[in-house]
C-alpha cells in the first residue's frame, strides 16, 4: 500500500469517526467534556510550575514538571509545523461537523491536550501521590479527555491517539534525560540565592515580603489572562457585533 493511499484512508476514517461522535450525549455531556478538557490545557501545568517554584520550592518536582513542558513544546509544535494538519473545522462542511468549543487556532496533529494529560499523568501517579491505582485513574482520565477533543470538534480521532503515545515518550525523556538536567542547573543557581531556601514548605518570604506576595499575584493574574484570553475576546468580538 502506498504512503499517499495509507494517509487517504486514515483521513476517511478520521473523518468517518469524529462525524459520528461530535456532539454525542447532547449537552449535559459536552459541559462536562469541555470542563474535563481544560486539564489538558498548559494553565494548569504552568501555574504548578510557579507554585514550585515561588510557593512550595521542591526542585526535584519543578524539574519533572518543568522538563514535561519543555519537551512537549519542542516535540509538539515541531511534529505540528512539519505536518501541518488542519482542524477539522476548516476541511468538513458546517453542516457536518459542528465546534463546541472556542476554535484553537494551531495546527490539529498531534493533540497537546492528549500529551499533557498522559504525560502529567503519569508524574502524578507516579511521583506526586505515589499509587498504581492513581497511574491507572488518570490514564482512564486522559482517554476521556482525548475523547472530548474528539467530541467537541477540534480533533481527528489520530491526532489524540499520536498525542497520547508521544505523551508516554515526552514523559520518559523529560523524567531520565531533561528533569536531571534542570536539577543540576537548579542546584547551580541555588548557590547565588539572596536568602535562605526553604525547602518542600511554604515560602516565608510570602508572608515577609509584600513585594513578594505582588510578585506572586502578578504571575497568578498573567497565568489566570492567558487561560481566559480567548474567552474574553471571543465574547467582546461578539457584543461588538450585536451592536
Amino acid at each position: 500500500m502506498e504512503l499517499k493511499e495509507f494517509s487517504n484512508r486514515i483521513d476517511e476514517w478520521d473523518q468517518k469517526i469524529i462525524v459520528k461522535y461530535n456532539g454525542i450525549g447532547g449537552k449535559p455531556v459536552t459541559y462536562i467534556l469541555k470542563f474535563l478538557s481544560f486539564f489538558g490545557r498548559e494553565t494548569i501545568w504552568i501555574f504548578l510550575i510557579a507554585f514550585y517554584l515561588f510557593i512550595w520550592y521542591d526542585p526535584f518536582l519543578l524539574a519533572n514538571l518543568a522538563a514535561i513542558f519543555l519537551t512537549g513544546l519542542l516535540l509538539i509544535l515541531a511534529i505540528k509545523q512539519t505536518v501541518n494538519r488542519s482542524r477539522p473545522f476548516d476541511k468538513l462542511e458546517k453542516d457536518k461537523l459542528k465546534v463546541l468549543q472556542i476554535k484553537p487556532r494551531s495546527k490539529s496533529f498531534p493533540s497537546w491536550h492528549s500529551y499533557n494529560i498522559v504525560a502529567y499523568g503519569l508524574l502524578i501517579g507516579l511521583f506526586f501521590l505515589k499509587s498504581p491505582i492513581m497511574i491507572i485513574i488518570m490514564q482512564v482520565l486522559a482517554i476521556i479527555i482525548s475523547f472530548s477533543r474528539i467530541q467537541l470538534g477540534v480533533h481527528y480521532p489520530s491526532d489524540v491517539i499520536f498525542g497520547y503515545f508521544i505523551g508516554i515518550i515526552g514523559f520518559l525523556l523529560s523524567v531520565f534525560i531533561v528533569a536531571p538536567i534542570f536539577q543540576i542547573i537548579f542546584e547551580y543557581f541555588e548557590q547565588f540565592a539572596l536568602h535562605t531556601i526553604e525547602y518542600r514548605q511554604f515560602n516565608s518570604m510570602i508572608f515577609e515580603n509584600v513585594w513578594y506576595l505582588v510578585l506572586w499575584i502578578i504571575i497568578c493574574i498573567a497565568i489566570f489572562l492567558s487561560a481566559t484570553y480567548k474567552y474574553i475576546k471571543n465574547n467582546f468580538t461578539k457584543k461588538e457585533m450585536r451592536i
